[in-house]
């Protein structure tokens, strides 16, 4: 993954919440750079600040769509609708305003590279944490060591509340993650999704490992 963004204290966030979910990153501090740097690197995916020096971030995007399709969000402090719509026009992938939440940055990401088909961060395979495993890599679930059988939306929806156990995560959020973008859901249907989830790993009781936050959302609760 590619940064290309000019103020140090964002880039430095950017490179530690990234890092932190098992991403490789790569960062730029100017458009020149940027262009440089995605030669070099060959990014599967880019995070791109519009406001740069030297080249500015529409120039920038303009010459990587020139030479590659790979998956660009914009993340900017310009939040009008106009600049919101030239982004997406010029063929950037999503469009984030700054400031923003680590959560929602972390969200884009998942359901862009989803959608374009880019595998998940190679650094996190799996998770385990002793009751429950998930191999990533080839899509299979374990409870208590057995496989358990779960359909595509179950298995995105358990996967994203594991990938950010100890968070909470909003239905909204959790429909960006989990659902194929094809359909509504609504906060509703993911409550029963959650249900089932619940139900077919046994954790239907008062102290299942998904915890309902009322009012705000859904939270993985990881044994220590």
């Amino acid at each position: 993954m590619l940064t290309i963004e000019d103020d140090p204290d964002i880039r430095q966030l950017l490179q530690t919440l990234l890092r932190r979910e098992g991403y490789e990153v790569s960062e730029a501090s100017s458009g020149r750079d940027g262009l440089r740097a995605f030669h070099e690197t060959r990014p599967d995916v880019v995070i791109l600040d519009l406001g740069l020096p030297d080249l500015d971030g529409w120039q920038v995007l303009e010459r990587i769509r020139d030479m590659s399709e790979v998956p660009v969000l914009v993340v900017t402090a310009r939040s009008s609708e106009r600049d919101k719509v030239r982004g997406l026009n010029a063929g950037a992938d999503d469009y984030l305003t700054k400031p923003f939440s680590q959560v929602e940055l972390l969200a884009r990401l998942q359901a862009i590279r989803r959608r374009r088909g880019v595998a998940p961060p190679a650094a996190n395979p799996s998770f385990d944490d002793g009751r429950l495993r998930i191999d990533f890599l080839h899509q299979q679930t374990y409870l208590d060591g057995e496989p358990v059988a779960l359909t595509p939306t179950e298995y995105r929806l358990l996967g994203a509340l594991v990938r950010n156990a100890g968070r909470i995560m909003s239905p909204e959020q959790l429909i960006e993650l989990a659902w194929d973008g094809r359909s509504d859901p609504g906060p509703a249907r993911v409550k029963y999704a959650v249900l089932r989830l619940r139900r077919k790993l046994g954790w239907d009781s008062e102290d299942s490992p998904i915890a309902t936050v009322r009012g705000f959302g859904y939270r993985y609760e990881s044994e220590p």
